[in-house]
């Protein structure tokens, strides 16, 4: 056998490996030397698959800080559209309950007497305060219902899938109770340590001053501590809503899956909502505050007497700031949303290896073979409703 120069090496010496330019030799039938795939990374790992939003392996926290925005921009019509809705529902119904009560109010003042003035203004109170019950109702409905929108598009998108408008609305119909429930329960705790405090400061202001000034002081300690209390529970269960679509939980069964999954990774989770909402108000700040203050600065050029004249200036200025605030609450609520989903997707990837069960539930459904939902907990019957 006639060895060459260019494949001879000194005896002893470890044979070289194939250079990279050096393509395998095609068989029979085989593709051509260029077709050949890539080698894979050192040690032969290759990435986890990106079907969709997010990468199916736990997340960075770089891509846990911006996959929310990322899911704006994956789906904007769907999911801007619905934070749209819901922020237009809410101030519909607000003008629609205090408009004409306001006008009716004015009215019977401008034709009531001295005498009757004060109790026309006591019974506006008690009205103003009953009917603020309706617009809070259809605000905890409408954002109820858009978490789990962004839920639901969160998860399919995470597998690839682009839903509309429609079927992401059906979707999360289907879990609208739950969360609706659960979304009151959490308005119930608030208000009832808002009433606790300000019980404590009228029973203490019935005795004497001195009582009244330490009752003060009790409240505002006792606020403080229900602050932080109340902190440190947003964070144990802001998982619940995610839970509830995701998994189709109850809220028992929420709750206590939340509680789990935030064990050990709790400041993470409080940082990422943390600075996510600064980053959402400060850019809300940034944008409608300068078109505030220009208005204010032209109406005091125009109008430094206060004769009117800027009042088509401080009307046109109100609507611009009512249309922005409007926009940049649709898209505040989005993704606030869609960034407890994407929390709840990266916790059961640590903690549950969902990743893994994302990867097969992809190579599955690509190869056309029956899938089920693999964001469903294992705990839970695979006869819950959809």
């Amino acid at each position: 056998m006639q060895v060459s120069d260019h494949d001879w090496q000194a005896p002893g010496t470890v044979p070289a490996a194939p250079r990279a330019t050096d393509a395998p030799p095609p068989a029979s039938g085989d593709a051509p030397a260029s077709a050949y795939p890539p080698p894979a990374g050192p040690g032969g790992w290759t990435p986890p698959p990106k079907p969709g939003l997010l990468p199916l392996r736990p997340l960075g926290f770089g891509t846990l800080l911006w996959a929310p925005f990322r899911t704006l921009r994956h789906n904007p019509a769907a999911t801007f559209g619905s934070g749209l809705v819901v922020q237009l529902v809410s101030v519909v119904a607000t003008a629609a309950v205090f408009v004409p009560f306001l006008a009716v109010t004015f009215s019977r003042l401008e034709n009531a007497t001295a005498a009757d003035t004060d109790a026309i203004l006591s019974g506006t109170v008690g009205g103003f305060l009953l009917l603020m019950l309706v617009p809070v109702a259809i605000s905890v409905v409408a954002g109820a219902f858009l978490q789990g929108v962004m839920v639901v598009e969160v998860a399919s998108g995470t597998l690839g899938d682009k839903l509309g408008f429609g079927a992401l609305w059906r979707r999360a119909a289907s879990r609208i109770w739950p969360l609706i429930g659960w979304t009151l329960l959490l308005a119930a705790a608030l208000l009832a340590a808002v009433a606790l405090v300000f019980l404590i400061v009228l029973v203490a202001a019935s005795f004497d001053p001195v009582s009244l000034l330490v009752g003060i002081g009790i409240a505002v300690v006792l606020g403080l501590g229900l602050l932080v209390l109340g902190a440190w529970l947003g964070v144990k269960l802001s998982l619940v809503p995610s839970v509830i679509v995701l998994e189709h939980a109850g809220i028992r069964t929420a709750v206590g899956r939340s509680w789990r999954l935030t064990d050990g990774f709790y400041w993470r989770t409080f940082g990422t909502l943390l600075l996510v909402g600064f980053v959402l108000n400060a850019a809300a700040n940034i944008v409608v505050q300068p078109v505030s203050l220009v208005g204010t600065i032209l109406a005091t050029i125009i109008d430094p007497t206060g004769t009117g004249a800027a009042l088509p200036i401080l009307i046109g200025t109100t609507v611009v700031t009512m249309i922005l605030s409007l926009l940049i609450g649709a898209i505040t609520a989005v993704v606030q949303a869609a960034l407890v989903a994407v929390i709840t997707i990266d916790l059961r990837m640590r903690k549950e290896g969902l990743d893994l069960e994302l990867q097969r539930h992809v190579e599955l459904r690509d190869a056309g073979r029956p899938v089920g939902d693999p964001f469903r907990a294992p705990d839970v019957p695979a006869t819950a409703p959809a």
